[in-house]
């Protein structure tokens, strides 16, 4: 099998390449027979860029909401954004409200770090446009769930805290604090006797402190202290002020907050990274039981994915977009992208997309039973509905390689030519198909330019001045003629080497002169494959020194 093939198959969860692992979810959500509207959560604490790793929650959960809805269920998809967490430590790039990554430079970045250990929703927006530093990462998330059309309701945990949602479930909390410290102890040092699951905001500083005095039960508010807070290496430094704060001004701690949600939002569904796995969730799913006493929800772990082989990190600037990529794919492969199985760690190499692309198309043929490969046909038939907007069988997709020697030049009927000219376009190809087809050269254009490689040339519309040797100019006129006659670009690659040396010219110095003729550049990708790509009277007449 090759690695393109084995790439559409991975994409079912198990042995059997049938099963579409979001299939195989709805499956353990319905057994639980649950009330409708299901509903299907993911989270994320907004504390730098909103990248593609974020993003892995809400794509989870999308397909799996996609297969319930198709079985006739109501569905609640909602994303939480754990925005009462402080502050721990300034990231070193944000974006912007259009998604563009931006360094510390070039916003008001004192707004961040006069605020450590304060709560997101209490951050200025260092780029003065949202209410809050929260307010203007979770608005970055809708925004790629809108590109994606990813129907997700947004939600604040600082707002859940203040309209009193959470009030109840963080008295039940503090009222049985003896078997929230027992639980507790099983997976968290330094839970003592004076240990209260409850965080303040100091009313002086506005931080959170994990100092707790006295809990009032009956008026339910707390005693504090506001103290330092110990961030790896680093300390936040308390304001020293005692103050008295209700249930409505702080937060439980992260392991009582998760399954806290899931008894609020009624959530019967939830992915998490591996990270969460192998912490959070065995606490969370313990106090969910024996503290809470509500079920947890059905969960889900999927592996991470690696960026161009490294792990995706804010802090070291390893991270991509979605904005950032829906410049170089179309949506519905960035969807294919989080269709494959969740369970298996693979790599986003931005350098190769290309691959993800044709694993993408092999994928959309599947479907319409053009690929003689059962298991792949089963996945692309139970998956495709769920990653396309519209399923139309006689759309055109150019390989994307083919799409990135297009993007040379932006003569749009030109690029019409070359796509006719090699079978993708006929005379029956109806005009939104093309005008499909041609979006895809734009972004693999911006993929040549991203990545500086072999296809980041741009061929001249016009002629350029060029002065070449008599020998040169014979061999440009042979080698006309032999394009003309019909030959592919392998063999144009390989005349080029017989016509220099039958002209007694330097091989290089024949392809300088291609390259001269084309691009106005001394060198460029392998010139006889790439003119077989182009429209032959275009080159002939441009070997010619025509136009």
């Amino acid at each position: 099998m090759s690695a393109h093939e084995a790439a559409a198959v991975d994409g079912a969860d198990g042995a059997d390449a049938r099963d579409f692992w979001a299939a195989a979810v709805a499956d353990e959500i319905e057994a639980r027979n649950p009330d409708e509207p299901i509903v299907i959560k993911g989270g994320v604490s907004p504390s730098g860029v909103a990248h593609l790793g974020n993003f892995n929650e809400i794509m989870r959960g999308y397909f799996v909401a996609a297969v319930l809805r198709e079985r006739g269920y109501e569905v609640r998809q909602v994303f939480t954004s754990d925005d009462r967490d402080p502050l721990r430590k300034l990231p070193r790039k944000l974006a912007d409200v259009d998604g563009d990554i931006v360094g510390l430079g070039d916003v008001d970045a004192g707004a961040l770090g006069r605020n450590l250990g304060t709560p997101y929703t209490d951050i200025p927006d260092p780029f003065g446009e949202s209410e809050s530093y929260a307010a203007h990462f979770a608005a970055l998330l809708k925004a790629d769930a809108d590109r994606l059309d990813v129907p997700v309701e947004m939600l604040s945990n600082t707002e859940l805290y203040e309209d009193g949602t959470f009030e109840d479930v963080v008295a039940h909390v503090l009222e049985h604090a003896d078997e929230a410290r027992e639980v507790l102890s099983a997976y968290q040092s330094k839970v003592d006797e004076d240990y209260v699951p409850f965080n303040p905001i100091c009313g002086e500083c506005g931080k959170i402190t994990e100092t707790v005095t006295e809990v009032d039960l009956d008026a339910r508010t707390v005693e504090y202290v506001c103290t330092d807070m110990t961030v790896g290496d680093e300390t936040i430094e308390g304001c020293g002020h005692e103050g008295t704060a209700t249930l409505r001004e702080g937060k439980l701690p992260w392991r009582f907050e998760w399954p806290a949600q899931w008894q609020v939002l009624g959530v019967d569904f939830e992915p998490f990274g591996k990270d969460h796995a192998e912490g959070s969730w065995p606490s969370g799913e313990d106090i969910a039981r024996n503290v809470l006493e509500i079920e947890p929800p059905v969960p889900m772990v999927y592996e991470w994915f690696t960026l161009n082989g490294e792990a995706l990190s804010s802090s070291q600037g390893n991270i991509v977009t979605v904005v950032e990529m829906l410049d170089l794919l179309e949506p519905e492969v960035l969807r294919y992208f989080f269709a494959l199985n969740p369970r298996k760690a693979r790599d986003l190499d931005i350098s190769r997309l290309d691959q993800l692309v044709d694993d993408f198309d092999r994928f959309e043929r599947a479907y319409f039973g053009d690929v003689d490969d059962e298991s792949v046909t089963a996945f692309a038939e139970r998956a495709y509905p769920f990653v396309v907007d519209e399923i139309r069988e006689d759309r055109v997709r150019l390989p994307y390689t083919f799409a990135a020697v297009l993007g040379m030049t932006d003569d749009r009927d030109l690029r019409i030519e070359m796509a006719r000219n090699e079978g993708y376009i006929d005379d029956d190809t109806p005009e939104w198909a093309i005008e499909e087809a041609l979006e895809r050269v734009d972004r693999a254009r911006a993929w040549a330019v991203r990545e500086d490689n072999a296809y980041n040339y741009r061929i001249q519309d016009a002629l350029p001045e060029v002065d070449f040797d008599e020998n040169v100019e014979a061999a440009l006129d042979e080698l006309a003629d032999f394009v003309a006659a019909g030959n592919d670009g392998e063999a144009i690659q390989g005349e080029m080497y017989e016509t220099a040396r039958r002209n007694d010219i330097e091989v290089g110095d024949f392809f300088e002169a291609g390259y001269l003729l084309f691009f106005d550049q001394p060198q460029g990708p392998r010139l006889g494959e790439f003119l077989g790509e182009l429209d032959t009277e275009f080159v002939v007449a441009r070997l010619r020194r025509d136009g």
